[in-house]
């Protein structure tokens, strides 16, 4: 008799966000996500009801130059895609049965109650994990992060050094504008 051995089910996560720009806190969240499950997509959404300071390019760049160092960390699989369309269908292109989403303050919870509702009504498959942002990074935002920066203070301690540069060349053409 032969024993059949099946290989347990992938489990792929999706993460979501403008990143415009996208925070160490936002980072946290990643390393966090991908250590549970076997691959992380982290999705860019194109936003434009947000306005975005940085094109989706750069903010996709600015995620994909952080994830090697989280990688190395983890030893997962990552990969980042941007994505103009409902979230759920984007999980669902990417084969993703978990949204996470990372809680800082009360009002976040509030919104993210709501769209997780709203999530599992279009796609009752898909659950949304919520990870607590950490003490060090649970007053980061990006709105912050711009307002900080564009009144020439240091972002360092919140963004890549990549994002950073980024970051600044966007506020700078945008005062010469």
């Amino acid at each position: 008799m032969t024993e059949t051995v099946c290989a347990a089910p992938r489990r792929i996560g999706f993460y979501a966000g403008t990143f415009d720009p996208v925070t160490t806190g936002h980072l946290d969240v990643i390393e966090r996500a991908a250590r549970l499950v076997d691959r992380l997509v982290i999705g860019v959404a194109k936003n434009p009801g947000k306005n975005p300071l940085m094109p989706l390019e750069e903010r996709v760049a600015c995620v994909e130059e952080a994830l090697p160092a989280i990688a190395e960390r983890v030893g997962g699989d990552l990969k980042v895609v941007s994505f103009d369309s409902l979230l759920v269908e984007a999980v669902k292109a990417h084969g993703a049965s978990l949204i996470f989403r990372g809680l800082r303050v009360l009002t976040d919870f509030d919104y993210e109650i709501q769209m997780s509702g709203v999530n599992r009504r279009l796609a009752p498959g898909i659950e949304t994990v919520f990870l607590m942002a950490s003490e060090r990074t649970q007053f980061i935002s990006s709105r912050l992060v711009k307002e900080i920066a564009g009144y020439h203070g240091d972002i360092s301690e919140f963004v890549t050094p990549g994002t950073q540069k980024r970051l600044l060349a966007r506020l700078k053409a945008r005062a010469a504008g």
